[in-house]
């Protein structure tokens, strides 16, 4: 009987080591999340994925909850933005990994020591409201006195992307806190997330706004009156990137998922769910112009992790708080 109890033992031992399962942490939607969990387990047979899905700031209160007792969970953490990943690489909280993927992207969309690494682009741009007699081309047009007071843009006190989006803006030579200033005087409306801003110009309410980019785009598909304007000087964006922790415990099949979505079949996946890939040679969904002719302006998640508290409290002074 010993000795049966003893084999049992060790057979419960080897199944046990031979389980080879990652723990992921993710913002995406859950049909997304979904979908890329189902492709990843399918093009790695024997690895499989427990994932948790919420939003980014729910996700990153859980997960700094889990470090405090001790106890991380997850071993990849797939989330909206690299201002958050920045932050977590100089606390030292990922793990560097240099993917081989990493050649087909631009440098300007990974971490250059490998902490994280961009999967997607949703670039925030201006949406109007085809009503509208004068189609904006540039985000200088939204200073137009013209259009006093009927202008919406999500708040950065609200939404990362738009967090993101006035770092990026902000920090642009040709535009600048005086841009904001000029916005403010001219009586756009900054409150909310992305998809009030949308229901705002859509039901012409405010027929000018600030929205990410599938926001407008999937909608004037479906019938929504509506257009989306890549704007002349570029556009701001978030990437959806992921990272490794450095306390996982699968850093081995973590790296498989890695290199999976930054692959020619990962991104192959982040367009058929209407994202602009973020790989180089992709193409792009309907709707979107083509990926050469979508300028993105510069940005640094560095400079912006560094200056976020103090562009929040610059955006309270001109349009006040929520």
């Amino acid at each position: 009987m010993k000795t049966v109890l003893t084999t049992t033992a060790f057979a419960l031992m080897a199944s046990t080591a031979m389980a080879d399962t990652i723990t992921i942490y993710t913002s995406q939607p859950n049909a997304d999340a979904q979908q890329t969990v189902d492709a990843f387990m399918a093009a790695n047979p024997g690895t499989e994925v427990e994932w948790v899905r919420d939003g980014t700031t729910k996700l990153m209160a859980r997960l700094l909850a889990e470090i405090e007792a001790g106890n991380p969970q997850p071993d990849v953490l797939l989330i909206a933005d690299t201002v958050t990943l920045e932050g977590m690489a100089q606390e030292g909280l990922l793990h560097a990994y240099q993917s081989p993927e990493a050649t087909n992207y631009d440098a300007a969309l990974y971490s250059p020591e490998g902490y994280y690494y961009s999967t997607k682009l949703i670039t925030t741009g201006i949406v109007y409201n085809t009503g509208i007699e004068t189609a904006p081309t540039s985000w200088k047009d939204l200073e137009d006195a013209s259009i006093k007071g009927q202008i919406a843009m999500p708040s950065p006190l609200y939404s990362g992307a738009a967090l993101i989006h006035l770092a990026t803006l902000t920090g642009d030579q040709d535009l600048g806190w005086d841009y904001y200033g000029k916005l403010a005087a001219n009586e756009a409306r900054a409150q909310g997330g992305n998809g009030g801003i949308f229901k705002a110009v859509a039901a012409g309410e405010k027929p000018y706004g600030m929205v990410v980019d599938y926001l407008a785009i999937r909608n004037k598909a479906d019938g929504s009156p509506v257009e989306f304007v890549f704007p002349e000087e570029g556009v701001s964006y978030v990437t959806e990137p992921v990272a490794i922790l450095s306390s996982a415990k699968n850093v081995e099949g973590a790296e498989k998922f890695v290199d999976f979505v930054l692959s020619q079949e990962g991104q192959e996946l982040v367009l058929d769910m209407g994202y602009i890939p973020a790989r180089d040679g992709m193409g792009v969904p309907a709707g979107f112009p083509a990926r050469e002719d979508i300028k993105l302006m510069a940005f640094d998640p560095a400079d912006a992790l560094a200056n976020a508290e103090e562009n929040k409290a610059k955006f309270t002074e001109l349009f006040g708080a929520e």
